[in-house]
Protein backbone atom coordinates (compact mmCIF):
# COMPACT_ATOMS: atom_id res chain seq x y z
CA UNK A 1 0.00 0.00 0.00
CA UNK A 2 1.16 3.85 -0.71
CA UNK A 3 2.44 5.20 2.83
CA UNK A 4 1.66 8.68 3.62
CA UNK A 5 3.31 10.30 6.19
CA UNK A 6 3.07 13.54 8.65
CA UNK A 7 5.76 15.75 9.74
CA UNK A 8 4.81 17.79 13.07
CA UNK A 9 6.55 20.54 14.38
CA UNK A 10 4.53 21.22 17.44
CA UNK A 11 3.35 25.01 18.24
CA UNK A 12 5.70 26.37 15.13
CA UNK A 13 4.91 29.64 15.76
CA UNK A 14 5.42 28.92 19.68
CA UNK A 15 9.09 27.58 18.53
CA UNK A 16 10.18 30.55 16.65
CA UNK A 17 9.31 32.71 19.35
CA UNK A 18 11.56 30.38 21.99
CA UNK A 19 14.38 30.90 19.47
CA UNK A 20 13.88 34.60 19.71
CA UNK A 21 13.67 34.21 23.50
CA UNK A 22 15.49 31.27 24.81
CA UNK A 23 15.46 32.49 28.34
CA UNK A 24 11.51 31.48 27.85
CA UNK A 25 12.68 27.76 27.88
CA UNK A 26 11.72 27.06 31.61
CA UNK A 27 8.33 28.73 31.98
CA UNK A 28 4.99 28.40 30.91
CA UNK A 29 4.92 30.39 27.34
CA UNK A 30 2.36 30.67 24.63
CA UNK A 31 1.76 32.91 21.76
CA UNK A 32 -0.86 35.42 21.84
CA UNK A 33 -2.92 36.90 18.70
CA UNK A 34 -2.61 40.77 19.97
CA UNK A 35 -0.45 42.52 22.89
CA UNK A 36 -3.22 42.64 24.63
CA UNK A 37 -4.50 41.17 27.90
CA UNK A 38 -7.95 39.75 26.63
CA UNK A 39 -5.99 39.09 23.39
CA UNK A 40 -6.67 34.81 23.18
CA UNK A 41 -3.72 32.25 23.30
CA UNK A 42 -3.22 30.41 20.03
CA UNK A 43 -0.38 27.97 20.49
CA UNK A 44 1.29 26.86 24.44
CA UNK A 45 3.59 24.54 25.30
CA UNK A 46 4.03 21.34 27.48
CA UNK A 47 4.57 23.47 30.99
CA UNK A 48 1.42 25.71 29.72
CA UNK A 49 -0.55 22.79 29.50
CA UNK A 50 0.58 21.50 32.86
CA UNK A 51 -0.87 24.63 34.34
CA UNK A 52 -4.01 23.90 32.70
CA UNK A 53 -3.65 26.60 30.30
CA UNK A 54 -5.00 25.51 26.68
CA UNK A 55 -5.11 27.77 23.02
CA UNK A 56 -8.07 30.20 23.11
CA UNK A 57 -7.95 31.19 26.45
CA UNK A 58 -7.34 34.67 27.34
CA UNK A 59 -4.00 36.00 28.01
CA UNK A 60 -4.92 37.23 31.41
CA UNK A 61 -7.23 33.67 32.32
CA UNK A 62 -3.78 31.93 31.54
CA UNK A 63 -1.92 34.57 33.61
CA UNK A 64 -4.23 33.76 36.52
CA UNK A 65 -3.41 29.95 36.19
CA UNK A 66 0.20 30.37 36.00
CA UNK A 67 1.95 33.80 37.31
CA UNK A 68 5.43 33.09 35.26
CA UNK A 69 3.47 33.07 31.95
CA UNK A 70 5.09 34.08 29.31
CA UNK A 71 3.75 35.31 25.84
CA UNK A 72 4.37 37.28 22.59
CA UNK A 73 3.20 38.11 19.16
CA UNK A 74 4.30 36.16 16.07
CA UNK A 75 3.78 37.91 13.04
CA UNK A 76 2.27 36.11 10.40
CA UNK A 77 4.58 36.65 7.61
CA UNK A 78 7.27 35.25 9.81
CA UNK A 79 5.55 31.97 10.14
CA UNK A 80 4.77 31.79 6.37
CA UNK A 81 8.43 31.94 5.67
CA UNK A 82 9.36 29.64 7.99
CA UNK A 83 6.80 27.27 6.36
CA UNK A 84 7.89 27.71 3.01
CA UNK A 85 11.85 27.62 4.33
CA UNK A 86 10.59 24.00 5.45
CA UNK A 87 8.44 22.91 2.60
CA UNK A 88 11.97 23.40 0.48
CA UNK A 89 14.03 21.79 3.06
CA UNK A 90 11.49 18.57 3.05
CA UNK A 91 11.49 18.23 -0.63
CA UNK A 92 15.20 17.05 0.18
CA UNK A 93 13.39 14.03 1.18
CA UNK A 94 10.55 13.50 -1.07
CA UNK A 95 9.12 15.34 -3.78
CA UNK A 96 5.70 15.95 -3.08
CA UNK A 97 5.29 18.10 0.32
CA UNK A 98 2.27 19.38 1.32
CA UNK A 99 2.04 21.73 3.85
CA UNK A 100 -1.16 22.24 6.09
CA UNK A 101 -3.23 25.30 5.18
CA UNK A 102 -5.17 25.46 8.53
CA UNK A 103 -2.48 24.57 11.08
CA UNK A 104 1.14 25.50 10.68
CA UNK A 105 3.82 23.03 11.05
CA UNK A 106 2.27 20.06 9.77
CA UNK A 107 3.24 18.76 6.53
CA UNK A 108 2.56 15.36 4.49
CA UNK A 109 4.72 13.67 2.56
CA UNK A 110 4.82 11.30 0.20
CA UNK A 111 6.73 8.11 1.31
CA UNK A 112 6.32 5.57 -1.18
CA UNK A 113 9.41 4.49 -4.21
CA UNK A 114 12.00 5.32 -1.53
CA UNK A 115 13.00 1.87 -1.06
CA UNK A 116 16.01 2.17 -3.53
CA UNK A 117 17.42 5.36 -1.84
CA UNK A 118 17.00 4.61 1.73
CA UNK A 119 17.64 0.67 3.70
CA UNK A 120 14.03 1.08 5.84
CA UNK A 121 11.17 3.88 6.14
CA UNK A 122 12.88 3.75 9.42
CA UNK A 123 16.09 5.11 8.18
CA UNK A 124 14.28 8.24 6.19
CA UNK A 125 12.06 8.93 8.94
CA UNK A 126 15.00 9.26 11.08
CA UNK A 127 17.20 10.93 8.81
CA UNK A 128 14.28 13.44 8.07
CA UNK A 129 13.86 13.95 12.17
CA UNK A 130 17.74 14.40 12.57
CA UNK A 131 17.97 16.94 10.08
CA UNK A 132 14.86 19.00 11.59
CA UNK A 133 16.80 18.89 15.04
CA UNK A 134 19.98 20.36 13.51
CA UNK A 135 17.92 23.50 11.79
CA UNK A 136 16.84 23.99 15.61
CA UNK A 137 13.15 22.75 15.53
CA UNK A 138 11.62 20.11 17.58
CA UNK A 139 9.79 17.39 15.53
CA UNK A 140 7.85 14.12 15.40
CA UNK A 141 6.81 12.09 12.26
CA UNK A 142 4.89 9.42 11.97
CA UNK A 143 4.68 7.06 8.63
CA UNK A 144 0.96 5.63 8.54
CA UNK A 145 -1.67 5.01 5.43
CA UNK A 146 -4.16 7.77 5.47
CA UNK A 147 -4.13 12.10 5.92
CA UNK A 148 -5.95 12.02 8.68
CA UNK A 149 -5.16 8.89 10.49
CA UNK A 150 -1.23 9.80 10.29
CA UNK A 151 -1.97 13.10 11.58
CA UNK A 152 -3.74 11.77 14.64
CA UNK A 153 -0.94 9.55 15.14
CA UNK A 154 1.91 11.90 15.13
CA UNK A 155 -0.32 14.45 17.70
CA UNK A 156 -1.07 11.68 20.23
CA UNK A 157 1.90 9.21 19.70
CA UNK A 158 4.88 11.32 18.56
CA UNK A 159 7.60 8.87 19.43
CA UNK A 160 5.67 5.74 17.26
CA UNK A 161 7.53 6.43 14.08
CA UNK A 162 6.77 3.72 11.55
CA UNK A 163 3.07 2.19 11.49
CA UNK A 164 2.59 -1.35 10.89
CA UNK A 165 -0.62 -1.93 9.26
CA UNK A 166 -3.88 0.04 8.92
CA UNK A 167 -5.90 -1.17 11.65
CA UNK A 168 -2.87 0.06 13.75
CA UNK A 169 -3.00 3.22 12.51
CA UNK A 170 -7.20 3.40 13.38
CA UNK A 171 -6.15 2.10 17.07
CA UNK A 172 -3.97 4.49 17.74
CA UNK A 173 -5.96 7.41 16.32
CA UNK A 174 -9.19 6.80 18.29
CA UNK A 175 -7.24 6.98 21.66
CA UNK A 176 -5.76 10.47 20.29
CA UNK A 177 -7.17 13.14 23.23
CA UNK A 178 -8.89 15.99 21.65
CA UNK A 179 -6.55 18.88 23.12
CA UNK A 180 -4.03 17.26 21.02
CA UNK A 181 -5.54 18.03 18.02
CA UNK A 182 -6.24 21.55 16.50
CA UNK A 183 -9.57 22.09 16.69
CA UNK A 184 -11.73 24.61 17.29
CA UNK A 185 -11.87 25.72 20.96
CA UNK A 186 -15.82 25.84 21.08
CA UNK A 187 -16.40 22.57 19.58
CA UNK A 188 -13.26 21.37 21.91
CA UNK A 189 -15.33 22.51 25.12
CA UNK A 190 -18.38 21.30 23.83
CA UNK A 191 -17.36 17.95 23.95
CA UNK A 192 -15.48 18.20 26.67
CA UNK A 193 -18.95 18.91 28.49
CA UNK A 194 -20.18 16.22 27.32
CA UNK A 195 -17.47 13.64 28.56
CA UNK A 196 -15.86 13.60 25.14
CA UNK A 197 -12.37 13.84 25.28
CA UNK A 198 -10.48 11.45 23.47
CA UNK A 199 -11.18 11.45 19.23
CA UNK A 200 -12.75 7.89 19.47
CA UNK A 201 -15.00 9.45 21.35
CA UNK A 202 -15.93 11.88 19.05
CA UNK A 203 -16.23 9.23 16.21
CA UNK A 204 -18.52 7.48 18.12
CA UNK A 205 -21.18 10.26 17.79
CA UNK A 206 -23.56 10.18 15.25
CA UNK A 207 -22.76 12.32 12.01
CA UNK A 208 -26.09 13.37 11.18
CA UNK A 209 -26.24 14.98 14.89
CA UNK A 210 -22.92 16.17 14.95
CA UNK A 211 -23.65 18.37 11.63
CA UNK A 212 -26.85 19.60 13.17
CA UNK A 213 -26.11 20.45 17.02
CA UNK A 214 -21.85 21.71 16.03
CA UNK A 215 -22.07 23.20 12.61
CA UNK A 216 -20.45 21.72 9.05
CA UNK A 217 -16.75 22.55 10.24
CA UNK A 218 -17.45 19.70 13.02
CA UNK A 219 -19.13 17.22 10.92
CA UNK A 220 -16.37 17.59 7.82
CA UNK A 221 -14.26 16.58 11.42
CA UNK A 222 -15.87 13.71 12.23
CA UNK A 223 -16.06 12.38 8.63
CA UNK A 224 -12.35 12.57 8.39
CA UNK A 225 -11.65 10.95 11.88
CA UNK A 226 -13.97 7.88 11.09
CA UNK A 227 -12.57 7.49 6.93
CA UNK A 228 -15.50 8.67 5.29
CA UNK A 229 -13.86 12.03 3.46
CA UNK A 230 -11.06 11.31 1.47
CA UNK A 231 -8.36 13.71 -0.16
CA UNK A 232 -5.32 12.90 -2.33
CA UNK A 233 -1.85 14.83 -1.27
CA UNK A 234 -1.87 17.73 -2.45
CA UNK A 235 2.28 18.93 -2.91
CA UNK A 236 3.03 22.28 -3.17
CA UNK A 237 4.52 23.35 -6.49
CA UNK A 238 8.02 24.19 -6.38
CA UNK A 239 8.72 27.66 -7.42
CA UNK A 240 10.05 28.51 -10.73
CA UNK A 241 13.73 28.58 -10.94
CA UNK A 242 15.34 31.68 -10.44
CA UNK A 243 18.75 30.59 -12.16
CA UNK A 244 19.46 30.42 -15.87
CA UNK A 245 22.80 28.67 -17.37
CA UNK A 246 24.24 29.06 -20.64
CA UNK A 247 26.79 27.01 -22.85
CA UNK A 248 28.63 29.28 -25.09
CA UNK A 249 29.97 27.69 -28.44
CA UNK A 250 33.22 29.00 -28.41
CA UNK A 251 35.37 30.94 -26.00
CA UNK A 252 34.31 34.25 -24.76
CA UNK A 253 36.91 37.04 -24.05
CA UNK A 254 35.16 40.43 -25.07
CA UNK A 255 33.23 42.01 -21.66
CA UNK A 256 31.06 43.88 -24.93
CA UNK A 257 30.06 40.10 -26.11
CA UNK A 258 29.52 38.77 -22.03
CA UNK A 259 27.42 41.51 -21.41
CA UNK A 260 25.22 40.65 -24.23
CA UNK A 261 25.16 36.86 -23.41
CA UNK A 262 24.29 38.10 -19.72
CA UNK A 263 21.33 40.40 -20.75
CA UNK A 264 19.81 37.65 -22.46
CA UNK A 265 19.91 35.57 -19.46
CA UNK A 266 19.06 38.38 -17.31
CA UNK A 267 15.57 39.00 -18.95
CA UNK A 268 14.08 35.64 -18.43
CA UNK A 269 15.05 35.60 -14.70
CA UNK A 270 13.96 39.25 -14.22
CA UNK A 271 10.21 38.02 -15.74
CA UNK A 272 10.30 35.34 -13.39
CA UNK A 273 10.54 37.20 -10.37
CA UNK A 274 7.72 39.86 -11.35
CA UNK A 275 5.15 37.29 -11.91
CA UNK A 276 6.13 36.05 -8.40
CA UNK A 277 5.53 39.20 -6.99
CA UNK A 278 9.27 39.40 -5.76
CA UNK A 279 12.36 41.97 -6.65
CA UNK A 280 15.92 41.09 -7.12
CA UNK A 281 18.07 41.25 -3.65
CA UNK A 282 21.34 39.68 -5.17
CA UNK A 283 22.48 38.20 -8.55
CA UNK A 284 24.81 35.54 -8.39
CA UNK A 285 27.15 35.41 -11.16
CA UNK A 286 29.73 32.38 -12.06
CA UNK A 287 31.79 32.43 -14.66
CA UNK A 288 33.52 28.69 -16.07
CA UNK A 289 36.70 29.27 -17.76
CA UNK A 290 38.44 26.95 -20.46
CA UNK A 291 40.92 26.55 -18.42
CA UNK A 292 41.48 27.89 -14.79
CA UNK A 293 39.49 28.29 -11.65
CA UNK A 294 35.98 29.28 -11.86
CA UNK A 295 35.58 33.15 -11.53
CA UNK A 296 32.23 33.59 -8.54
CA UNK A 297 31.31 36.58 -7.76
CA UNK A 298 27.59 39.04 -6.62
CA UNK A 299 26.00 41.99 -7.62
CA UNK A 300 23.85 43.77 -5.29
CA UNK A 301 21.90 46.26 -6.22
CA UNK A 302 20.97 49.29 -3.50
CA UNK A 303 17.71 48.24 -3.14
CA UNK A 304 15.03 45.46 -4.05
CA UNK A 305 14.63 46.33 -7.67
CA UNK A 306 13.32 44.76 -11.37
CA UNK A 307 15.74 47.28 -13.29
CA UNK A 308 17.16 45.95 -15.99
CA UNK A 309 19.22 48.16 -17.08
CA UNK A 310 20.86 49.10 -13.30
CA UNK A 311 22.14 45.73 -12.93
CA UNK A 312 23.35 45.72 -16.36
CA UNK A 313 25.24 48.92 -15.18
CA UNK A 314 26.39 46.90 -11.91
CA UNK A 315 27.87 43.81 -14.03
CA UNK A 316 29.64 45.64 -16.49
CA UNK A 317 31.53 47.91 -13.82
CA UNK A 318 32.12 44.52 -12.33
CA UNK A 319 33.06 42.61 -15.80
CA UNK A 320 35.75 45.58 -16.36
CA UNK A 321 37.53 45.38 -13.18
CA UNK A 322 38.38 41.94 -13.62
CA UNK A 323 41.26 39.83 -15.28
CA UNK A 324 40.04 36.67 -17.65
CA UNK A 325 42.54 34.20 -17.34
CA UNK A 326 41.16 32.56 -20.50
CA UNK A 327 38.07 32.97 -22.14
CA UNK A 328 34.45 31.78 -20.73
CA UNK A 329 32.42 28.95 -21.57
CA UNK A 330 29.79 28.60 -19.86
CA UNK A 331 27.45 31.69 -17.57
CA UNK A 332 25.44 30.51 -14.47
CA UNK A 333 23.15 33.34 -13.35
CA UNK A 334 21.13 32.67 -9.75
CA UNK A 335 19.05 35.04 -7.54
CA UNK A 336 18.14 35.85 -3.97
CA UNK A 337 15.01 37.79 -3.73
CA UNK A 338 12.05 39.28 -1.59
CA UNK A 339 8.94 39.72 -1.94
CA UNK A 340 7.87 43.45 -3.67
CA UNK A 341 6.25 46.02 -1.29
CA UNK A 342 4.39 48.83 -3.43
CA UNK A 343 5.23 51.75 -2.03
CA UNK A 344 4.24 55.71 -3.31
CA UNK A 345 6.26 59.67 -3.59
CA UNK A 346 6.44 60.41 0.04
CA UNK A 347 4.00 63.85 0.32
CA UNK A 348 5.84 65.25 3.40
CA UNK A 349 9.67 65.23 4.01
CA UNK A 350 11.28 62.51 6.28
CA UNK A 351 13.31 64.49 8.91
CA UNK A 352 15.25 61.23 9.38
CA UNK A 353 16.26 61.26 5.33
CA UNK A 354 17.60 64.36 6.46
CA UNK A 355 19.05 67.65 5.12
CA UNK A 356 22.74 68.42 5.50
CA UNK A 357 23.44 71.59 8.20
CA UNK A 358 23.45 73.92 5.22
CA UNK A 359 19.51 73.28 4.39
CA UNK A 360 20.65 70.93 0.91
CA UNK A 361 18.08 68.00 0.84
CA UNK A 362 20.35 64.17 0.91
CA UNK A 363 18.65 62.10 -1.98
CA UNK A 364 19.44 58.82 -0.24
CA UNK A 365 18.31 56.46 -2.98
CA UNK A 366 21.51 57.88 -5.13
CA UNK A 367 23.96 57.87 -2.19
CA UNK A 368 22.91 54.01 -2.09
CA UNK A 369 23.42 53.69 -5.63
CA UNK A 370 26.51 55.11 -5.51
CA UNK A 371 27.66 52.74 -2.80
CA UNK A 372 26.46 49.80 -5.06
CA UNK A 373 28.58 51.13 -8.25
CA UNK A 374 31.53 51.02 -5.72
CA UNK A 375 31.11 47.46 -4.30
CA UNK A 376 29.85 46.24 -7.97
CA UNK A 377 33.48 48.03 -9.27
CA UNK A 378 35.85 47.01 -6.90
CA UNK A 379 34.05 43.86 -4.78
CA UNK A 380 31.50 43.53 -2.09
CA UNK A 381 34.29 44.08 0.64
CA UNK A 382 35.12 47.71 -0.52
CA UNK A 383 32.08 49.23 1.62
CA UNK A 384 32.66 47.98 5.20
CA UNK A 385 31.46 49.96 7.88
CA UNK A 386 32.86 49.32 11.75
CA UNK A 387 31.03 47.62 14.30
CA UNK A 388 31.83 47.77 18.17
CA UNK A 389 32.79 44.40 20.01
CA UNK A 390 33.49 42.98 23.34
CA UNK A 391 38.16 43.19 23.76
CA UNK A 392 40.49 44.71 25.95
CA UNK A 393 42.84 45.41 23.36
CA UNK A 394 42.07 49.03 20.89
CA UNK A 395 42.72 46.63 17.97
CA UNK A 396 40.40 44.30 18.94
CA UNK A 397 37.26 46.31 19.77
CA UNK A 398 35.94 46.87 17.01
CA UNK A 399 35.63 44.96 13.64
CA UNK A 400 34.43 45.78 9.95
CA UNK A 401 31.48 44.53 8.15
CA UNK A 402 30.17 44.87 5.28
CA UNK A 403 27.90 47.92 4.48
CA UNK A 404 24.38 46.69 2.85
CA UNK A 405 22.30 49.15 3.85
CA UNK A 406 22.66 52.82 4.10
CA UNK A 407 21.03 54.17 7.11
CA UNK A 408 19.59 58.00 6.96
CA UNK A 409 21.62 60.54 8.17
CA UNK A 410 20.67 62.08 11.41
CA UNK A 411 22.73 64.96 12.18
CA UNK A 412 23.81 66.35 15.27
CA UNK A 413 22.68 69.95 16.56
CA UNK A 414 25.57 72.47 15.03
CA UNK A 415 27.49 74.32 17.69
CA UNK A 416 26.67 77.74 18.37
CA UNK A 417 29.22 80.11 16.42
CA UNK A 418 28.48 82.64 19.25
CA UNK A 419 29.94 80.69 21.89
CA UNK A 420 33.79 81.04 22.02
CA UNK A 421 34.09 77.43 24.02
CA UNK A 422 32.09 75.61 21.03
CA UNK A 423 34.96 73.39 19.76
CA UNK A 424 34.37 70.08 17.79
CA UNK A 425 34.77 66.84 19.01
CA UNK A 426 38.04 64.59 19.40
CA UNK A 427 38.15 61.49 17.22
CA UNK A 428 40.51 58.67 17.66
CA UNK A 429 42.10 57.46 14.93
CA UNK A 430 43.30 54.05 15.05
CA UNK A 431 46.05 52.43 12.22
CA UNK A 432 45.37 49.35 10.70
CA UNK A 433 48.65 48.37 11.06
CA UNK A 434 50.54 50.09 13.76
CA UNK A 435 53.52 51.77 12.86
CA UNK A 436 56.77 50.29 15.06
CA UNK A 437 59.26 53.25 16.66
CA UNK A 438 62.87 52.73 16.69
CA UNK A 439 63.71 54.87 18.90
CA UNK A 440 62.60 55.74 21.84
CA UNK A 441 60.36 59.05 21.70
CA UNK A 442 62.60 60.93 24.34
CA UNK A 443 65.80 60.53 22.35
CA UNK A 444 67.40 63.69 20.76
CA UNK A 445 66.41 65.42 17.38
CA UNK A 446 66.26 63.27 14.35
CA UNK A 447 64.24 60.60 16.59
CA UNK A 448 61.78 58.66 14.03
CA UNK A 449 58.55 60.99 15.00
CA UNK A 450 60.05 63.91 12.76
CA UNK A 451 61.08 61.48 9.86
CA UNK A 452 56.95 60.35 9.78
CA UNK A 453 56.41 64.00 9.83
CA UNK A 454 54.77 64.16 13.03
CA UNK A 455 57.49 66.74 14.68
CA UNK A 456 58.71 67.02 17.49
CA UNK A 457 57.42 65.08 21.09
CA UNK A 458 56.88 67.91 23.72
CA UNK A 459 54.83 66.50 26.14
CA UNK A 460 53.66 62.89 27.03
CA UNK A 461 50.43 62.04 29.19
CA UNK A 462 50.41 58.65 30.89
CA UNK A 463 51.25 56.00 31.18
CA UNK A 464 47.71 54.11 30.96
CA UNK A 465 48.35 50.46 31.19
CA UNK A 466 46.90 47.76 29.90
CA UNK A 467 47.82 43.59 30.55
CA UNK A 468 46.51 40.43 30.07
CA UNK A 469 47.19 37.80 27.04
CA UNK A 470 48.41 35.22 29.88
CA UNK A 471 46.24 32.75 28.45
CA UNK A 472 47.25 33.39 24.58
CA UNK A 473 50.47 35.71 24.40
CA UNK A 474 51.03 37.78 27.33
CA UNK A 475 51.39 41.43 27.19
CA UNK A 476 52.09 44.70 28.86
CA UNK A 477 51.62 48.26 27.40
CA UNK A 478 51.83 51.67 28.92
CA UNK A 479 49.75 53.79 26.46
CA UNK A 480 50.68 57.96 26.25
CA UNK A 481 49.23 61.00 24.27
CA UNK A 482 52.34 62.72 22.69
CA UNK A 483 51.88 66.36 21.51
CA UNK A 484 54.56 67.44 19.28
CA UNK A 485 55.69 70.74 18.07
CA UNK A 486 53.59 70.50 14.70
CA UNK A 487 50.25 70.07 16.43
CA UNK A 488 50.06 66.66 16.28
CA UNK A 489 47.87 64.53 19.26
CA UNK A 490 49.68 61.11 18.70
CA UNK A 491 48.76 57.89 20.53
CA UNK A 492 51.40 55.67 21.29
CA UNK A 493 52.44 52.96 23.67
CA UNK A 494 55.53 51.05 24.74
CA UNK A 495 55.69 47.09 24.52
CA UNK A 496 57.55 46.44 28.39
CA UNK A 497 57.77 42.67 27.79
CA UNK A 498 59.11 43.24 23.83
CA UNK A 499 61.14 46.87 25.01
CA UNK A 500 59.81 49.10 21.48
CA UNK A 501 57.55 51.79 20.90
CA UNK A 502 54.49 51.78 18.81
CA UNK A 503 52.12 54.09 17.59
CA UNK A 504 48.90 53.06 17.91
CA UNK A 505 47.26 55.80 16.44
CA UNK A 506 46.09 60.19 16.35
CA UNK A 507 43.45 62.31 17.74
CA UNK A 508 42.37 64.56 15.60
Amino acid sequence: MDRLACVDLPALPLQLLLRDHPDWQEFPAAVVLRDQPQAPLTWVNELARASGILPGMRYAAGLSLARELRAGVVPEPVVEGAVAELTEYLRQFTPDVEPSAEEPGVFWLDAAGLGKLYPSLEAWAGELRAGLEQLGYGAALAVGFSRFGSYATVKGHPERGVLEDPARERELSRGVPLARLGIEPKFRDALHKLGIRSLGGLIDLPAAGVKERFGPDAYRLHRLAAGDLWAPLQPAPPPDPTANTLLLEDPVHDVTQLLFHLKGQLHPLLARLERRGESLTALDLRLVHERGPDHLDTICPAAPTLDEAELLLLLRLRLEAMEFPAGVMEIHLSTAAVPTVASQDQLLADPGSGRSRGGAPRDLAAASRALAFVKAEFGAGSVVRARLREGHLPEASFTFEPLTTLPPARPGKPPSTSTPSASRPLVRRLHLRPTRMREPPRAPRGWLLRNLGLGRILSLVGPHVIRGGWWARELHREYHFATTDRGHLVWLYRDRLRKRWVIQGRVE
